[in-house]
């Protein structure tokens, strides 16, 4: 094979720098669960930068530097939000059922951005729903994906 057609390893760092990871412009609003979501998260990121460090991977030590810058800030501009016990219409914190006019019935409790995943029941307070969601009582309608939802629930 020619040489041409070869990488010559130089000793130069091949390694390419991530992108940072996208922090949202919204408040890093928390519950207590996921404060402690992100602490746990940054701890993991420390580790692992350490890990990388120590055994002088490029590759492990670029990925784990980008976690770290990430769980960093976010750790840094957490707003713990304490849970409060007004039921009386939908906030932060809150746990939602609503009743979509097709009749099935969901329920989201409203946290933050990192710790949000629909799948399992909890929405970010930034998403369209949640929302829709806000300053809302038990009865009154929202707009869900072009259709109604009533709230029929709030906990």
């Amino acid at each position: 094979m020619s040489r041409a057609f070869v990488k010559e390893q130089d000793g130069a760092d091949t390694s390419e720098e991530l992108p940072d990871r996208p922090i949202s412009p919204f408040p890093n609003f928390v519950t207590p669960e996921g404060l402690a979501q992100t602490e746990a998260a940054l701890e993991q990121a420390q580790r692992q930068h350490a890990a990388a460090l120590a055994a002088n991977e490029r590759g492990a030590l670029t990925r784990a530097a980008r976690e770290l810058r990430y769980w960093t800030a976010r750790r840094a501009s957490a707003q713990l939000v304490p849970p409060r016990d007004d039921t009386t219409e939908v906030h932060f914190g809150s746990t939602v059922t609503i009743a979509r006019d097709d009749g099935r019935r969901q329920t989201f409790r409203i946290v933050g951005e990192d710790e949000a995943d629909p799948a399992h029941g909890t929405l970010s307070h930034v998403s369209p729903l949640a929302r829709a969601l806000f300053g809302k009582s038990v009865g009154d309608t929202i707009e869900v994906a072009h259709a109604e939802a009533e709230i029929v629930e709030i906990a």
